[in-house]
């Protein structure tokens, strides 16, 4: 062992350190998802002003944990990446007020909100949006793509919209990306009689419900798996989100029943 630490040059603590990673703490799975967060809301950011963004969001670090964290991650690329579109709300486009505070949903197809994060796969990036239904925090819709264009954002919102049928009236709400705001995620929104709703601008926590089923996703799936590609990390999510998130997690938010029995109980 003494060997082969000199001639690689690795001391014995650094290789016992790599054999056995230590397991990452709730508090920087959090700050890590984060910084994720940032880094594709801001591609241009560099990790200085990505730690200032954390400091002013609450989070205690420095520069050099950040650096750290983005080089794991292979965040420093992203800013270069050409596929990359930002979810940045400095757009053109129409938005809309915040109605979703105002609501404390009583029964399914009230409240939807919707969501995209990043996963890393080995050799590439892949994105996820989500649709929840913020009753029962059941996902109804999802969909895994290369690209943060709009189409993800529409393929995910059509799987809910075919899944539940829902009358007029429904509330969507989402953040302020372009994905939410582009002409075809609104238009389909409006055929089905839903009305739009979108975070305060600035405000991270406006959408506090997706914000914890996106770290419970990291938590319990992302962070616990190496996918070997595009197509195992779809079939493996999906398999998370459809049959264990919704059939089997216990949810604290629901007095501790599945999304599924919560519904069911509440329709019955």
């Amino acid at each position: 062992m003494n060997a082969l630490c000199q001639m690689t040059g690795l001391s014995r603590a650094g290789f016992y350190r790599w054999r056995l990673p230590r397991q990452a703490t709730p508090v920087e799975m959090e700050l890590r998802d984060q910084i994720q967060k940032v880094a594709l809301e801001s591609p241009a950011y560099g990790y200085r002003r990505i730690t200032y963004e954390l400091q002013k969001r609450g989070f205690e670090v420095n520069h050099k944990r950040v650096l750290r964290m983005m080089r794991e991650d292979n965040l420093l690329c992203v800013r270069r990446r050409a596929f990359v579109v930002t979810t940045d709300s400095r757009h053109n486009l129409p938005v809309y007020p915040n109605l979703a505070g105002e609501i404390k949903p009583t029964k399914i197809n009230q409240l939807w909100i919707a969501d995209i994060t990043y996963i890393r796969l080995r050799t590439e990036f892949v994105y996820l949006a989500v649709v929840l239904d913020a009753f029962s925090r059941r996902v109804i819709g999802w969909a895994l793509g290369r690209t943060l264009e709009a189409q993800l954002a529409v393929t995910a919102l059509r799987m809910a919209l075919i899944e539940r049928q829902p009358s007029p009236g429904l509330v969507h709400h989402s953040d302020r990306g372009v994905q939410y705001a582009s002409h075809d995620y609104t238009e389909m929104l409006k055929q089905h009689g839903a009305i739009i709703s979108m975070s305060r601008k600035g405000n991270p926590y406006d959408n506090a419900a997706c914000e914890s089923f996106m770290k419970t996703l990291k938590q319990e799936e992302v962070y616990r798996n190496e996918y070997r590609d595009f197509q195992d990390a779809r079939s493996t999510i999906g398999e998370f989100l459809e049959r264990v998130y919704n059939q089997k997690r216990l949810h604290s938010a629901l007095g501790y029943i599945p999304p599924a029995e919560f519904e069911s109980g509440a329709t019955s």
